[in-house]
């Protein structure tokens, strides 16, 4: 999974700070995910929920909401429609930059704000929630310590999950006007809904309500033991996969690249002009490579240096192991780490060039198994056989053409 910080603006002008998570190859689809109320996208559970999604090809965007975590602008003077408007300013920022999303998701009172968004998110084919209320008035308990406060002078302190927030009667007063369970039967997308019987903090009827009112097509998955942050890795795992696997069944089909034949022992590259991304099909084998985030690439993939240096690295474990067989050595496993680098020639002592600067591969060799130290040298001498190792030793020419 590869991470891309993201900035774009809600409609007030303020900056909101999102992480775009990639798969390693082409999106299957986009996602939106909204966090839960208070919380931050770099929760635990929203950071094990988005891997579990890219796991599985999904592309994933989350992000704070106004006034929270390294989003711009005041908690103060942010409420449930806000959090629904920043949603629909991340997925215009999603279908302008890459593509519009087909799936949103939300864990608590995210939840409930997606299943709102969703009727402006055209794009969206399927909806899922995690541990969110049926009602966004749900969370209005939560400021009953500060209500005299409210009323008298219209903002107060409160404690919310350990930590103090301005909140404002505005809020109050916003959160009344969403009747969601009204709302959610005129959706028409495919809903899920997740749900934790032991959730002590939004409790298991408000999944109830949700689902009675959702129309088909809708699911729900009873998230056992887990509690309302899905703290524990599993869980918040098991949900993003659940979710997923369900999503899938709602996108189009997936087009069939054109099929190249390519022979064994050719390799075909292709690479589009926007990006360094690039698809590589060595006979039936499929690769991606690419260049790291600080020289202009997307980091989906090894360099051409990093793939070089893995048919070095791979080329010596297997001729070890060869050799291992044929003497019948007590060698279980090999690992080598190969780094390459460029280093100027008048430093290099064993270099004829003296010249410019010298490719340079440095190979460190670990052996598991039970063998002598005479064993070990001389399979650091036979390393030096492999047949990659003695290409990159030998006089090497390379001849282009242009198709015809």
């Amino acid at each position: 999974m590869q991470k891309k910080n993201v900035t774009f603006e809600n409609s007030a002008g303020e900056k909101l700070a999102g992480i775009l998570d990639l798969p390693l190859a082409k999106p299957r689809a986009y996602a939106l995910f909204a966090h839960c109320f208070t919380c931050s996208k770099n929760l635990r559970a929203a950071t094990n929920i988005s891997r579990a999604l890219t796991d599985a090809g999904f592309a994933v965007l989350r992000f704070d909401f106004t006034g929270l975590g390294q989003s711009e602008g005041e908690f103060a003077d942010s409420n449930f429609s806000s959090n629904v408007d920043d949603l629909l300013v991340a997925a215009d920022f999603l279908d302008e930059h890459y593509e519009a999303p087909a799936l949103l998701l939300g864990h608590s009172l995210g939840g409930t704000a997606v299943l709102q968004a969703a009727h402006d998110i055209p794009s969206a084919v399927a909806v899922a929630t995690i541990g969110s209320p049926a009602d966004p008035a749900h969370v209005g308990h939560l400021f009953a310590p500060a209500t005299e406060a409210l009323e008298r002078d219209g903002v107060a302190e409160v404690n919310l999950g350990g930590r103090p927030f301005t909140v404002k009667q505005q809020f109050l007063e916003d959160i009344r006007k969403h009747p969601m369970p009204e709302s959610l039967g005129s959706l028409r997308k495919a809903i899920m809904i997740l749900h934790a019987p032991l959730d002590d903090t939004v409790e298991l009827d408000n999944a109830s309500k949700l689902f009675t009112a959702a129309k088909h097509p809708k699911s729900f998955v009873s998230l056992d033991k887990a509690d309302h942050l899905m703290s524990r890795t599993e869980d918040s795992r098991y949900a993003g996969e659940v979710i997923a696997s369900w999503a899938v069944r709602y996108l189009p089909p997936v087009e069939e690249a054109a099929t190249v034949n390519v022979p064994e022992g050719s390799v075909l590259a292709r690479t589009d002009i926007d990006s360094f991304t690039t698809e590589i099909q060595a006979g039936p084998h499929h690769l991606i490579a690419d260049e790291p985030a600080g020289v202009g690439g997307a980091n989906l993939g090894p360099s051409p240096y990093g793939l070089l240096s893995a048919a070095l690295a791979s080329c010596t474990t297997m001729t070890l192991k060869m050799y291992a067989s044929m003497k019948k050595l007590d060698l279980r496993s090999v690992s080598v780490n190969v780094t390459h680098e460029k280093v100027h020639a008048e430093d290099c002592a064993d270099c004829e060039s003296e010249g410019g600067k010298i490719d340079t591969f440095y190979r460190e060799l670990s052996f598991e198994g039970d063998l002598t130290d005479a064993q070990q040298q001389r399979l650091l001498e036979i390393a030096d056989k492999c047949p990659v190792h003695n290409t990159l030793h030998s006089e090497v020419k390379v001849r282009t053409k242009l198709a015809s």
